[in-house]
Formats: C-alpha cells, sequence, structure tokens
C-alpha cells in the first residue's frame, strides 16, 4: 500500500497527463533507504509529477531536508503546492546543475532525468553530490542492455563507489551506488 502523499502525487501525474512517473516498485525501493538511518540532506534530479519526491518524503524523518529539482516550470509549480505544508521540502526550478550542487553534500539522491544526455559529465557531477556513505539511485534502466551504455560504464566502473545493480521489475533496473 502506497503512503498517501503519494497517491496525491499519482493523481497529480493523473491530471497533468505525465506518463514517466517513478514506478512502483522504484517508490518502494526509494521509501526503504530514505527510511534508512541517517539520512540528514536528500535530493532528487528530476521531480517530474513528485511520485518519487513523495514515497522518499513519506518515509524521511520530520526534520530532514529534501531538494527536488524540476526544470518544467508547470511541474515545479504542481510539486510546490502538493509539498505547500512541508517546511522541509525545497522545489527548486531550473537546471539541477546549478541548483543542487550549493545544497550538497547529500545522503540519498535519487537520480531521475537527464542520464542519458551526459552520462559521464552529469554522472561526475551527481557522484560529487553524495557525502561519504551517500547513496545515488539511478532507475529506468533496460536489463541486459546489449549494446553500449554509457550510464552504466560510468557508474559500475568507478573504484570510489561501491555498486550494484538490480532489477526493478522483469523489464527495468535501477543502480545503487555508495560513495566510499
Amino acid at each position: 500500500m502506497a503512503p498517501p502523499l503519494v497517491d496525491k502525487a499519482l493523481a497529480l501525474t493523473e491530471r497533468l497527463g505525465f506518463e514517466r512517473s517513478c514506478r512502483p516498485e522504484v517508490g518502494r525501493l526509494l521509501h526503504v533507504l530514505a527510511a534508512s538511518r541517517g539520512r540528514e540532506r536528500v535530493a532528487e534530479i528530476g521531480t517530474g509529477t513528485c511520485v518519487g519526491a513523495a514515497w522518499i518524503v513519506s518515509a524521511l524523518p520530520p526534520q530532514t531536508p529534501f531538494f527536488t529539482a524540476e526544470n518544467d516550470p508547470r511541474r515545479a509549480a504542481a510539486a510546490r503546492q502538493l509539498f505547500a505544508a512541508d517546511e522541509n521540502v525545497h522545489v527548486l526550478e531550473g537546471d539541477w546543475r546549478e541548483l543542487l550542487p550549493p545544497e550538497a553534500p547529500f545522503d540519498l539522491v535519487f537520480y531521475d532525468a537527464t542520464k542519458q544526455l551526459r552520462p559521464r559529465e552529469d554522472g561526475e557531477l551527481v557522484a560529487g553530490l553524495l557525502a561519504p556513505g551517500g547513496i545515488a539511485v539511478l532507475d529506468d534502466l533496460t536489463p541486459g542492455f546489449a549494446g553500449r551504455d554509457p550510464v552504466r560504464e560510468f557508474w559500475l566502473s568507478r573504484p570510489d563507489l561501491a555498486v550494484t545493480e538490480l532489477l526493478t521489475t522483469p523489464a527495468s533496473a535501477a543502480i545503487l551506488a555508495v560513495r566510499r
């Protein structure tokens, strides 16, 4: 069963006609990671319609700051409205590359957007947002991808990260990377 905040985000998703929101299987993974001990600052790259954010925020301790960056003004405005009652949720509108680094380091980063655009450059930035022991979660990967995959190549080859890939559904995988 999803937390009530997730149900509100799903209603927002339907209202805005957004088709790329966080899968329930990834949401539950994010919920577990957000609930784990030691989460003092958390971020999301790509708010969308707040489904992933809702899974995360629903599990965080009440005083934990959560930052989510969304490039689309309409979705950012909807996110601000959804989280208006929570002073620890900060919806940042614009390019995450500029907005999140000043708020870092983070104990958990859900890297939900732009992974494929600049895999190495953006991957370096995301890895740099992590506190020691911090976790990055990347979803929407294709299991058993046969061709060259720059996202996987970057994350799975980093000696400064402990990394694993896991199936979230039979047709989707996620990478979890912990900064050593």
